[in-house]
């Protein structure tokens, strides 16, 4: 089978790819750095020739809103024409879960936008929305620092490690359309603000977390359900603590 995996060069997919190819499929790790660019259509036909199977995890390179919406939508627009014409099987797509639940954050509203246009194509698809990833967390912490004093909410978050969400993927890949959404989370729940004092403490850092049920996470107010997957979510088997044990030694 032939699978084109977009953003191939990234975090997950090149883990993606990497699985992929040891299962014994042809995979093409698609990316501007291999010449195939989905805001401009640039070797995408050449790319998608002859393949079943695409999966996107290609993300924007700016978060403002107005930039973030535009990449999703027109990377999302070139790459579903590009495989109809292509006659793809199955498109796979990874997005976030509850983007629905955070409506004041661009970035959320841009994958509600890229999953739409998904929905609306014809082409048989599998949307997986996976919770943050461990490899996020620093810079979600710092989202709330204000010198040395770090304001988050309380609000649970359910955070999953990137190699697990790229084993589900790659699953999803070689597996039947779901035509629907798919999600994955973590196999523990923290309130953020607690989160960020493991991972501070973790690294050495002095800074002091403060519990705000105000703080807003890029925008929005957070409550229990926001970031924490439903419960026939796939969970991932690496525990937090062990991760952060592994990565701050």
């Amino acid at each position: 089978m032939k699978i084109v995996v977009i953003g191939g060069s990234g975090l997950i997919g090149s883990n993606i790819v990497s699985r992929l190819r040891l299962y014994g499929h042809e995979t093409v790790a698609a990316s501007p750095r291999t010449g195939v660019n989905t805001l401009t259509g640039e070797g995408l036909a050449e790319a998608l020739a002859g393949a079943q199977v695409v999966v996107d995890v290609a993300n924007s390179p700016s978060f403002e809103d107005r930039a973030v919406m535009e990449f999703f939508q027109t990377s999302g627009r070139n790459l579903l024409a590009a495989e109809a014409a292509a006659g793809v099987e199955h498109h796979v797509a990874l997005s976030v879960v509850g983007p629905d639940r955070l409506p004041q954050s661009g970035y959320f509203r841009a994958k509600v936008a890229q999953e739409e246009l998904i929905k609306a194509s014809k082409i048989p698809y599998t949307i997986l929305r996976s919770t943050q990833f461990f490899e996020f967390i620093e810079g979600i912490v710092n989202s709330g620092a204000d010198g040395d004093t770090i304001r988050l909410s309380p609000a649970l978050i359910q955070p999953i490690a990137s190699d697990d969400v790229s084993a589900v993927l790659a699953d999803l890949a070689v597996g039947a359309p779901v035509n629907g959404i798919v999600e994955v989370g973590g196999p523990d729940r923290f309130p953020l603000d607690e989160l960020a004092r493991k991972f501070l403490a973790a690294h050495h850092d002095k800074r002091q977390v403060i519990a705000d049920v105000h703080a807003r996470y890029f925008g929005d107010e957070l409550n229990d359900r926001s970031l924490v997957a439903g419960d026939d979510a796939h969970i991932g088997p690496t525990r937090f603590l062990n991760w952060l044990s592994r990565t701050s030694a």
